[in-house]
């Protein structure tokens, strides 16, 4: 009763308080034409919804455990991502049809490499030579292989519609299997092998279930999952919703600026995956890489998994074509990443080198996306 009263008189934290603003300011902006320090204010509102939302996923996930737990967090930033992606597409249609390929090809550089790789850094400057489960993070990096290479590159070699674009059939294809392919790889990793994605014990071994200490934490009580899911929702509406009223600033800053329109889905990718690039940090400074492998691949596999069987729903309203196709560079640098990703992966162990070629393809895709 003590911790329970004395968890009830604490002030508001920004998690709750950020989600009722953040509809606040929707309302307020809805039908406003943002310029300068306002637009400014809406986007900095934005990012804070985005944080807030993923957080109250968490504990939502850790009321009603796994696999559900799982699937609501992977679902809560798939309707963020998507929402961003179509109201920037609705905006303008003409300048936005390769918007959804170019933030899931951000979300796969900046987990594969960025996550990864400083998660890499972080661990080994404070633990030295670190290890890992390689079963379970060689069975997620195949799944992100196949989903990139199906959604991302063939329709380059498709020939039922011009350009890199699927035809409807085929992007129907693509979207169930991706949603087959994501689902399996949920059931695996929480249900039947889930010993496979657990952190690797000191003497090397793979621990058990019964030694990882998230399995022993404290759930959420019913009160607090049921307020963090209100929460939830009001943030993802909040988050849609200012996505729409900050686009045109967004389009109109990255015009100005003479940036190139695939630097959209990058600032779309890095705000989506903030959240995740922390937990993995901490998770690395703990010493649990293997969590933070799990962040990584597992964020890439859900920005593919779910986003593009919700894009291809969302095609039936949206004008225009959706291209996935990458071009050239892009698909040299997801050949890269998938490589070096292997040779990262397979000896189950890791030092500060392979995190700095990860950084580093990661820089490379920034300063590319910013000048190609």
């Amino acid at each position: 009763m003590a911790s329970r009263s004395a968890r009830g008189t604490r002030l508001p934290q920004w998690y709750v308080v950020v989600p009722p603003l953040a509809a606040v300011v929707l309302a307020l902006t809805w039908s406003a034409s943002l310029t300068g320090l306002i637009a400014a204010i809406v986007a900095i509102v934005l990012v804070g919804a985005v944080l807030a939302a993923v957080h109250h996923a968490e504990i939502v996930a850790l009321r009603v455990g796994e696999p559900f737990g799982s699937l609501i967090l992977a679902v809560a930033v798939t309707v963020i991502e998507v929402g961003l992606i179509v109201s920037l597409m609705v905006s303008s249609p003409e300048t936005t049809s390769a918007l959804a390929r170019d933030t899931v090809f951000a979300a796969i550089m900046i987990t594969m490499n960025g996550i990864l790789g400083v998660s890499i850094l972080v661990a080994v400057a404070r633990h030295g030579l670190t290890s890992f489960n390689a079963e379970g993070s060689g069975a997620a990096l195949a799944s992100v292989a196949t989903l990139a290479a199906l959604t991302l590159v063939l329709p380059n070699f498709t020939s039922s519609e011009p350009g890199p674009v699927f035809s409807g059939t085929q992007l129907a294809f693509a979207a169930l299997a991706s949603l087959v392919i994501y689902g399996v790889f949920v059931l695996t990793q929480t249900v039947q092998h889930r010993d496979f994605f657990l952190p690797v014990l000191p003497d090397g071994k793979p621990a058990q279930a019964d030694d990882d200490p998230d399995t022993h934490a404290t759930p959420p009580t019913n009160r607090e999952a049921a307020i963090s899911l209100a929460l939830l929702l009001v943030s993802l509406v909040a988050v849609v919703g200012l996505a729409k009223v900050e686009s045109p600033a967004i389009e109109s800053f990255v015009g100005e600026a003479g940036l190139p329109q695939a630097v959209v889905g990058v600032i779309i990718a890095l705000v989506i995956l903030l959240p995740e690039f922390l937990a993995a940090a901490r998770a690395a400074r703990r010493g649990r890489l293997q969590t933070s492998i799990n962040l990584a691949f597992g964020s890439a596999l859900a920005s593919i998994g779910l986003t593009i069987p919700a894009l291809a729903v969302a095609s039936i309203w949206l004008s225009g074509p959706l291209e996935l196709g990458l071009g050239p560079t892009q698909i040299v640098l997801l050949a890269l990443t998938l490589f070096v990703a292997a040779l990262t992966v397979i000896p189950g162990r890791v030092t500060r080198l392979q995190g700095a070629m990860h950084v580093v393809i990661l820089a490379a895709f920034l300063v590319l996306s910013v000048n190609p």
